[in-house]
This record gives C-alpha cells, sequence and structure tokens, in this order.
C-alpha cells in the first residue's frame, strides 16, 4: 500500500503538468514566493523561464537538451571541432563494453542533469554499481522532475566521453565552465564557475567586455563568490560567436563550454537555469537580465 501510495501523487502530479502547465507551474510559483507568475509582462528572468517552459519552441528545446542528437547540431552549423570526443553509445547500461573504453572517460546519459560518472580505469571502480546507477536514470522521465517537459521528447540513452583534463590554474582544482547566456542570439553575458565540489561552485559575472561584476551576485553556502579571478579566455570572441549560432531563435538560452589548451570544447544548452528559480543573483540584475528576454505577450 505505501508504494501505491506514493505512485498515485506522482501520477496526478505528471497529469497535470501534461494537461495544465502553465496551472502547475503557476501553482507552484505561488506557493514557493506568494504569488503568482505575470506571464503578459514577466518581472525578471526567472519569470521569463516559466514562459519559456510552456510556451516555448518544445521541439526544438528537446533537441538542443539531447547530449547526443546536439551533436549532429554542431555538425551542421560548422561547430563539430567543438564536441567533446565520444567514446560509445548504448540504449542499456547493461550494453557498456567496459573492456573497451579509454583508460578514462565519462559515462552519462543524454536527457537528464547528474547522472555522471567519472570512469578511470587505473583505480578500481563498481561495474555493477555503474550499471545499477545508469539503469536507474534511464527509467527517469526527467520533465517531470521540474517540471521541464521537453526532456520527455528525448529518446534516452548512455553516452561515453572523452575525460577533459582540465589546465593548470592556482585557484581552481577542476574545469572551468564558461556559460554565455544569449537573448536571441545575442551573448548577455558570461557566468563562470569554477572549484565545482559536491558541496558549492565558486561563481563570476562577466560582461562581454570581460569585466567582473561582483555585485552582481548574491553568495550563498554552494554559490560563493569567485573573486574576479577567472582570466580572458583568448579565444573569447570565437566561444561567444558559438553561443550566437546555437542559441539563434530562441528568447533566452545558457550556452555552455570549457577550455583546454586554448581549445574549446561544447558542454551543453540549457533553457531553464536553476528552474527558474535563480536565487544567487541580485535581483536588479535577474530583472535586467528579464527585461532582454523577447517573448509573446510583452
Amino acid at each position: 500500500m505505501l508504494k501505491i501510495g506514493r505512485f498515485v501523487p506522482d501520477v496526478v502530479r505528471h497529469m497535470w503538468m501534461e494537461y495544465c502547465h502553465r496551472s502547475y507551474i503557476d501553482r507552484q510559483w505561488k506557493i514557493r514566493y506568494g504569488y503568482k507568475v505575470d506571464w503578459q509582462h514577466p518581472r525578471d528572468i526567472n519569470e521569463c523561464i516559466q514562459w519559456v517552459l510552456c510556451h516555448g519552441d518544445q521541439e526544438r528545446m528537446a533537441l538542443c537538451s539531447d547530449k547526443y542528437a546536439v551533436r549532429q547540431l554542431l555538425q551542421d552549423k560548422g561547430l563539430g571541432d567543438m564536441l567533446v570526443p565520444l567514446c560509445g553509445r548504448w540504449g542499456k547500461a547493461s550494453d557498456i563494453d567496459f573492456d573497451a573504453l579509454p583508460e578514462k572517460c565519462v559515462l552519462k546519459c543524454n536527457h537528464d542533469s547528474g547522472s555522471y560518472h567519472f570512469l578511470d580505469k587505473s583505480r578500481p571502480y563498481d561495474k555493477e554499481a555503474i550499471v545499477r546507477d545508469l539503469t536507474e536514470h534511464l527509467r527517469v522521465k526527467y520533465g517531470y522532475v521540474h517540471g521541464e517537459l521537453y526532456y520527455n521528447r528525448i529518446e534516452p540513452c548512455i553516452l561515453a566521453e572523452q575525460w577533459l583534463v582540465q589546465d593548470e590554474h592556482p585557484f581552481t582544482q577542476s574545469l572551468i565552465d564558461y556559460k554565455v547566456w544569449c537573448f536571441n542570439g545575442k551573448p548577455y553575458c558570461i557566468w563562470t564557475y569554477h572549484n565545482r565540489t559536491r558541496d558549492c561552485v565558486y561563481m563570476n559575472i562577466y560582461d562581454l567586455d570581460w569585466q567582473a561584476h561582483p555585485e552582481r551576485l548574491v553568495p550563498t553556502e554552494h554559490y560563493r563568490d569567485g573573486e574576479g579571478v577567472v582570466p580572458r579566455p583568448k579565444n573569447l570572441q570565437q566561444m561567444l560567436d558559438a553561443a550566437s549560432m546555437l542559441s539563434e531563435g530562441f528568447p533566452e538560452a545558457r550556452v555552455d563550454f570549457y577550455i583546454v589548451r586554448d581549445k574549446i570544447y561544447f558542454g551543453e544548452i540549457t533553457f531553464a537555469t536553476s528552474c527558474g528559480h535563480i536565487d544567487h543573483v541580485a535581483p536588479e540584475f535577474l530583472r535586467e537580465m528579464g527585461k532582454m528576454c523577447n517573448i509573446s505577450g510583452r
């Protein structure tokens, strides 16, 4: 009975999302903030993201969010050299040929977030545990997790990609994540993440001239002030041009990249940063970003 009790509310919630998505978002938003989304005149980028979740081009958003299908999009736009080399693809976790994988690679699902396994075959690893975990992730309809229904259009699979080794920097022990915010194909600002762990990440916000804006941050226990230490990339303009091409036609999109030895690698395209509940950025800047988002009904 306990299992049934947990299952039935999920079924009802999923049906509510599918058939009354805007009503569902309005309800969740009011519970969290005490008022409903202003669909006609969104107050900031968070409310704009809610509009995109309900009224954006779901098919194109799904294609761009699919970590496998998006590879062809980059090829079509002449950006194939930015793709992280692919080591394998499988429909079932049990089909993964671990013996054929390189010494180091990253295993992940194409349709969700957080299913990463960093495989280093020079160290002991639990193959069965990895297979079990990826199998569970494949079963999840990720669109229902946070109300991003376009993810449910993605045919789940497992990818193995090359493990990118970060450049040496005195201020970080992890890859630097460059997140280019774009509005209708025009880059507007860049967020950088570094020293990422399970507990926290250090964040900076830069303008297109690579001037740091710490006043735009509201540091939290998880999102900490990066103190503007990330140097301007030598190939910043190339990154911005690629972000522009990949975000063309979308009211808002965040295009992520990595740089290793001055070579740019594509990360992902995101349409619902923090599910539209960004709380680590100053309200004034969230409103400024919202004004840049040209959506219908404004």
